[in-house]
């Protein structure tokens, strides 16, 4: 159920933030895809017109976002680790992947890395 004051901070809220809220879309993508359709950087959500709106939920629709991202990252994971590269098996054990040091700060990689084992 939604409730009335969270539809109005829908059409209220800028649209650079809802644009970074999708798994997927970080300030560099969002910047590109506001360049491409000419969005002003303040522009807020209600303020689109209906074909600002159709033209880019159809660029949204064209990306892989959310769950294919998620899922097409979870694959290369569970590749490299069949592969049984240097860095499958330390995404396996749950360390650092890029080189970070391990002797003393590791409690943040060992949260950051985890993969469900099978």
């Amino acid at each position: 159920m939604v409730r009335s004051g969270s539809v109005a901070n829908a059409h209220s809220s800028s649209l650079q933030r809802s644009l970074e809220t999708f798994f997927g879309i970080g300030p560099y993508s969002r910047q590109r895809i506001m360049a491409r359709f000419h969005l002003h950087d303040t522009m807020k959500v209600g303020d689109l017109t209906q074909t600002q709106v159709l033209d880019l939920t159809a660029h949204l629709d064209a990306m892989k976002l959310e769950n294919h991202l998620r899922r097409q990252i979870q694959q290369d994971i569970q590749r490299l680790r069949d592969t049984g590269t240097y860095r499958g098996r330390r995404h396996a054990m749950n360390l650092p992947v890029r080189g970070q040091n391990t002797r003393s700060q590791i409690k943040t990689a060992r949260k950051l890395n985890r993969v469900e084992r099978h």
